[in-house]
């Protein structure tokens, strides 16, 4: 195994070390601590179901509303492969293979602390899948975010026992077919394990993880367009200032204000003389607005971080305590909440970058109308506009709460459900149209700023555009705007902000 890897036990596990894994293509492994804690516990259980016939949720008896069904031992296996194919029944898209990878490493991740009950083969097996990139087919829709995300987790599981799909070296084949290639014999589980295996909120987490990833991307990139298109509109700098924000001191607000001085810090049109006594919200209040979303950034980030370094599958083993207890850690609730407020909040970001575009096409403080030399003969940049209301407008839709709504399954057993795998996946569809319009911003400010030549903006800004140029050129007449937007987008995705000035 490569040594670029990432060490999974008990030990708290970073937001940094969750985007190492990705960014740097790592493997995952288990310490010797995990190894040791999931053969006990899996020792412990063992020693349980041989002592006696108590009746242990899950474990011996069926599931859901039919948890009054006692399962005779010489079925235990069959109950838990049964368990697997029965639930394997997502439906809809296929999930991004950087998510599937981030499912697997958070179920390896939570099996680590050895109170799941698995045997350390399962384990191993799943740090093989990760390891040589064996990626489970699994599906967007099925869970409820309660009684663990259990159609997604289920296929996500499928391959140990040499069932459903995966992606092996980029191509879709029957997981029976890859396990034979690989010289890897299906896993016979054990009690509990089935159970222990979809039983948790690993979907809902990899999702949320992967938004909270891009979220922060976008919040730096957001901050740094907005700079750019306020110049580019002549807005006037004094609403930045420190004494201002330090009255209303929310976090995010003082960090975005002191980001927007230091983008703006040395730039001959931020300081001209300006006209204008005050310049519209989506302009003058880009601290108050960017930083309420950078604020709910940080809560949600905490609410995943605790989650990811939690046991969320049922029931839970504690040997040390001699206690098999059946609780709900696997309900999605607190992920529910905070992933419809994240969507809310990075919606927000959009909403007002689509303002901004709005005003410097409009005509306004110098700049030609639709940002065109000859409006009328050219449309300019009239209808890159028009899609970034469109998709703002559509993530009005998608900020609908899911967790609000509830569905009762399993015969009334499960009552409460979370919904929380669909506020996951809505969210991640605001984060890429949340991207989309903050990329139609980029190539709208980058246009206005070249009417304001020979002056020169910030050296940060116009390293922004100089990068920038080398994909999208100055739009002189009018061309198929669809390229320049596609490599606007490309662009945002890629482009790392340089140091900010030493004085903000």
């Amino acid at each position: 195994m490569s040594y670029n890897y990432l060490p999974l036990d008990r030990k708290w596990l970073h937001f940094s070390q969750v985007k190492h894994l990705l960014d740097f293509d790592q493997d995952v492994s288990i310490t010797f601590d995990a190894h040791e804690r999931i053969l006990a516990c899996r020792a412990y259980l063992d020693q349980k179901m041989a002592a006696g016939d108590k009746a242990y949720y899950g474990i011996n008896t069926g599931f859901g509303y039919l948890q009054h069904v006692k399962i005779d031992h010489h079925d235990i296996e069959a109950l838990q492969y049964n368990l697997l194919v029965s639930h394997a029944c997502g439906l809809g898209d296929e999930v991004p293979a950087d998510i599937v990878k981030l499912m697997l490493m958070l179920k390896i991740k939570s099996l680590s602390y050895g109170h799941s009950g698995v045997q350390i083969d399962t384990v191993k097996r799943l740090m093989d899948m990760y390891n040589h990139r064996v990626l489970p087919v699994i599906y967007t829709q099925g869970s409820l975010g309660a009684s663990g995300d259990l159609a997604p987790l289920s296929h996500l599981s499928l391959p140990l026992l040499g069932l459903g799909e995966v992606y092996y070296q980029g191509v879709k084949r029957p997981a029976a077919e890859v396990l034979a290639e690989l010289g890897w014999q299906p896993i016979r589980l054990q009690s509990k394990e089935g159970l222990a295996l979809i039983n948790g909120t690993q979907f809902m987490s990899a999702y949320g993880m992967y938004c909270l990833k891009k979220a922060e991307h976008l919040l730096e990139m957001a901050d740094l367009i907005s700079a750019l298109s306020f110049d580019a509109f002549d807005g006037i700098p004094e609403p930045f200032m420190a004494p201002i924000h330090a009255v209303r001191a929310h976090r995010g607000q003082v960090a975005v204000a002191a980001r927007m001085r230091a983008y703006l810090q040395g730039s001959d049109i931020s300081s001209q003389a300006k006209e204008q006594v005050q310049d519209p919200y989506s302009f003058r209040c880009i601290p108050q607005v960017h930083g309420a979303s950078r604020d709910v950034f940080d809560h949600v980030l905490d609410v995943f971080l605790r989650e990811i370094n939690s046991v969320t599958d049922n029931p839970n083993v504690f040997p040390d305590e001699d206690l098999i207890v059946s609780g709900g850690n696997f309900h999605g609730q607190p992920l529910a909440l905070a992933l419809d407020y994240l969507a809310i909040a990075m919606s927000e970001m959009a909403n007002i970058s689509e303002r901004r575009t709005y005003q410097l096409i409009s005509g306004q403080r110098g700049l030609p109308l639709f940002l065109v030399k000859k409006p009328g003969l050219h449309s300019g940049f009239m209808i890159p506009q028009y899609t970034a209301a469109g998709i703002v407008s559509e993530n009005k839709q998608l900020c609908t709460p899911a967790s609000v709504d509830s569905i009762s399954s399993s015969n009334n057993q499960e009552d409460h459900v979370s919904m929380g795998a669909n506020a996951a996946t809505k969210c991640w569809r605001v984060m890429r149209n949340v991207e989309r319009v903050l990329a139609i911003e980029l190539l709208s400010a980058a246009q206005a700023l070249e009417f304001r030549r020979p002056k020169q903006s910030s050296a940060c800004l116009e390293a922004l555009v100089t990068a920038f140029r080398e994909v999208v050129s100055f739009n002189g007449e009018d061309r198929l705007l669809h390229t320049d937007m596609e490599a606007a987008i490309r662009f945002l995705q890629s482009y790392q902000p340089g140091g900010l000035p030493a004085k903000a």
